[in-house]
């Protein structure tokens, strides 16, 4: 079963919302922050760090969007799956792949290469996704086979986040929030 048809109706609808939707934002947010991660690290600002926030902010609103129709019929949701969910995964990898990327260049290179490996495992993922159903006979192996690799790519993308908060931690990076309670 994929993942947007275990999570259409009753509870599993609902304990998937109430993780999606704040975890959406937080995604958008250490978008925002790793460019200044990257820059402690002594990486040089680019245009591909310079729109990673605004990236971060368009992948996240995708899949709040996305989220927020699941569960409802009609062709109202067709639309925001065809289109919410391509944007939100392809926007998402773009962001990994820059900071992998940033980060293999940057002080704390065994970081940037976990980084670059967990990104490697997309593409052949998507490997797999194509060229194996090529090879099954029946359209219940297919549809299989596109469930696991659904589920397999949810993993991979969690996997980055794990593996980004440990290149923070490792290379001590803390996030401070001050109020100036003077203003």
């Amino acid at each position: 079963m994929s993942i947007s048809r275990s999570a259409r109706h009753g509870l599993a609808n609902v304990l998937f919302r109430a993780i999606v939707m704040p975890a959406a934002p937080l995604q958008a947010v250490c978008w925002m922050l790793a460019p200044a991660w990257l820059a402690s690290l002594g990486v040089p600002r680019d245009r591909w760090l310079r729109a990673l926030p605004a990236l971060g902010i368009a992948a996240g609103s995708a899949l709040v969007l996305y989220a927020s129709f699941l569960g409802v019929e009609g062709e109202g949701y067709r639309n925001v799956r065809r289109y919410a969910t391509p944007l939100y995964f392809g926007i998402t990898c773009i962001c990994m792949l820059v900071v992998a990327q940033h980060a293999r260049h940057a002080h704390a290179r065994g970081v940037g290469r976990a980084l670059l490996l967990v990104c490697l495992c997309l593409p052949l993922l998507g490997l797999v996704h194509v060229f194996v159903p090529l090879v099954l006979s029946t359209e219940a192996q297919r549809d299989a086979l596109e469930n696991v690799t659904e589920w397999w790519g949810g993993a991979i993308f969690t996997t980055f986040f794990l593996a980004l908060g440990w290149g923070w931690r490792r290379t001590g990076t803390r996030l401070r929030i001050e109020i100036d309670a003077s203003r």
